[in-house]
């Protein structure tokens, strides 16, 4: 299934992703932000369950911020869950 998500309260500005049938990540693209950094999260995130990378970066600020660009991520992943398990 393919999905975006409009992040809030970050540098980025669109989350996409591509989940198969077994919750497994196998594309995840972040638009602006910090694009090295993103980048690599993006490669970390793909193989990997929705689950294990909400739990891995749920929860992460950035500065003086509530958020980040991983805790998004996170948030994208939980909306997916949200819409696709009710």
């Amino acid at each position: 299934m393919k999905g975006k998500y409009v992040p809030h309260g970050v540098c980025s500005t669109l989350i996409e992703y591509e989940i198969d049938d077994n919750d497994v990540i196998s594309e995840l693209t972040v638009t602006n932000g910090c694009n090295g950094n993103l980048k690599g999260i993006s490669k970390l995130c793909k193989g990997r369950t929705v689950d294990e990378v909400i739990q891995s970066l749920e929860g992460i600020k950035c500065g003086y911020k509530n958020t980040s660009c991983p805790d998004q991520i996170a948030k994208a992943l939980i909306d997916f869950k949200t819409k696709t398990k009710n």
